[in-house]
């Protein structure tokens, strides 16, 4: 299933204009995206980890930045992108209350895995669909 490309500046100001309704529904999808092009198939669902963040005060939001930073690590080297430690860095970032600007991030790597996605397999969606066998299959979460 191919991800849906998103404007960064109108996602960003979406956010700000509807006093963060639009943030709830982008954490949503940026989870359930990241989530299916590392093929991560054991971990939480976008809504799930919505829940989790609330029930938990928002300590879960922790865990959710560092997930998520692995995703894309993990996306990004199955298609032979350059990665760093990008769960380290969205992890500080949460630690900072700078959430947004995880959202930007893992939003703007997300439209490249998809450009890259679609250029590779000639526009039928993400090159990888099936469970995957590395580091991001080791829990439930």
């Amino acid at each position: 299933m191919p991800i849906n490309k998103r404007n960064l500046a109108v996602s960003i100001i979406l956010s700000i204009v509807t006093c963060g309704i639009y943030g709830i529904y982008w954490f949503v999808v940026l989870t359930d995206d990241a989530k299916n092009v590392s093929g991560d198939v054991q971990g939480a669902s976008g809504g799930v980890a919505f829940l989790l963040t609330l029930v938990t005060c928002g300590i879960y939001g922790f865990y959710w930045a560092y997930k998520q930073g692995e995703r894309i690590d993990y996306a990004k080297s199955m298609r032979g992108i350059p990665s760093g430690s990008s769960n380290i860095l969205y992890l500080v970032l949460a630690i900072f209350g700078l959430y947004i600007v995880v959202y930007i991030l893992v939003q703007d790597s997300l439209n490249k895995i998809s450009d890259i996605d679609m250029t590779m397999n000639g526009g039928n969606g993400p090159m990888y669909n099936g469970p995957m066998n590395g580091p991001m299959n080791n829990g439930p979460m």
